[in-house]
């Protein structure tokens, strides 16, 4: 976009800051603890918007003058600082329109939610579960570079040391708006490690990522709840086998389910069941909204067939291509210690782009 049509956006939410201001002004809304945190932090952001747009205006202003200067100057030593400087200010310049573009696109409702993130194998046996172990190790990396605060809600592990399926739950700034690009079919391509043959395998897991919901936001009936305990299988120490500790929660009306077996308290495990229960009914409800919007939308994650992938990793070509976005990146052991900013940062840039082109359509 061109900073004149940034700006005229700019022009339009001065007038919605104003309005928040003086909200803020209202003794009344001090009593709305909830109402008041949004507010505020909608003028927060706007008020960042408004110096970053400032910035990215004065850099251009910069820019345009260090090109003239370059134009007439003839002096060795000066030339070479100026054009020292304009590379440094060229580079604030992209950095700056970057985060004005996406501080200019609508909120989504989940942005500020934490989230459960859920890894199972799909197809491809062995070689599924033990890729699946490996990409949510990347992403405890990544959670931990972010900063975010991880939890693990259940994971079950094969005799290999991949795994079932995991459940963790990520909180921390922007934790939703990054993470949502991972939710879908991730498909490996490489030599097993399970065999000598020195074939490449192809294998998929599937990947889901859900913003926590509050019981608010579901307004369930705890009628609708049914709740079966059953004795734990598998690692877990003295108390599996011995006492009912594992709990499986079923919401009657849809038939979703979620079971977990992860601590030796059955209180504790109710309390993980349920919260992944509550996330995936959110999700439910979501899609629901959005599927009626557009009815040929399609689920995040699908059946895990080969076929419907979100992105493929192939180690022999040491690449990982976005299958959604058409990016990729030959950095593959470096996204799998955790930099997926090499990856989601190309999705985030171009998914701005295009949502900005639609809404100077409108």
């Amino acid at each position: 976009m061109k900073p004149s049509d940034i700006g005229s956006y700019i022009e339009k939410l001065r007038g919605k800051h104003k309005e928040l201001v003086d909200a803020l002004s209202d003794p009344a809304i001090y009593a709305k603890a909830d109402e008041c945190r949004r507010v505020n932090r909608e003028r927060s952001k706007l008020e960042t918007l408004f110096s970053d747009f400032d910035a990215w205006i004065s850099t251009l202003n910069d820019i345009e003058e260090t090109r003239k200067l370059l134009a007439v100057e003839e002096d060795a030593d000066m030339r070479s600082l100026a054009e020292g400087e304009l590379a440094e200010a060229e580079k604030k310049a992209v950095e700056l329109e970057e985060k004005i573009q996406i501080a200019l696109l609508p909120p989504d409702p989940n942005d500020n939610k934490n989230i459960i993130v859920e890894i199972k194998p799909a197809a491809g046996g062995d070689e599924a579960a033990l890729f699946a172990g490996e990409l949510m190790r990347a992403y405890l990396y990544f959670a931990e570079k972010q900063g975010w605060k991880v939890e693990q809600l259940d994971q079950s592990t094969t005799d290999l040391g991949g795994i079932k399926n995991a459940s963790y739950s990520f909180s921390g700034d922007g934790v939703y708006s990054m993470m949502k690009y991972e939710s879908g079919v991730h498909r490996v391509q490489r030599g097993p490690t399970t065999e000598t043959a020195g074939r490449v395998h192809t294998s998929t897991v599937t990947v889901s990522v859900m913003p926590e919901a509050e019981e608010v936001e579901l307004d369930i009936n705890p009628e609708d709840l049914r709740f079966d305990v059953f004795r734990s299988s598998g690692p877990g120490g003295q108390c599996v086998n011995t006492t009912d500790s594992a709990v499986r929660v079923t919401h009657i009306p849809t038939g979703l389910s979620v079971a977990s077996q992860q601590e030796k308290s059955q209180h504790r495990n109710k309390e993980i069941a349920l919260r992944i229960l509550y996330a995936r009914l959110l999700e439910h409800k979501q899609q629901e909204e959005a599927a009626r919007q557009a009815a040929d939308k399609r689920s995040q994650v699908g059946t895990g067939d080969r076929s419907e992938r979100i992105r493929t990793y192939n180690f022999p070509q040491n690449r990982v291509t976005d299958h959604r976005y058409e990016v990729s990146t030959f950095d593959l052991p470096k996204l799998m210690e955790g930099d997926f900013g090499l990856i989601l940062n190309q999705i985030m840039k171009i998914a701005c782009a295009t949502q900005l082109q639609k809404l100077q359509t409108e």
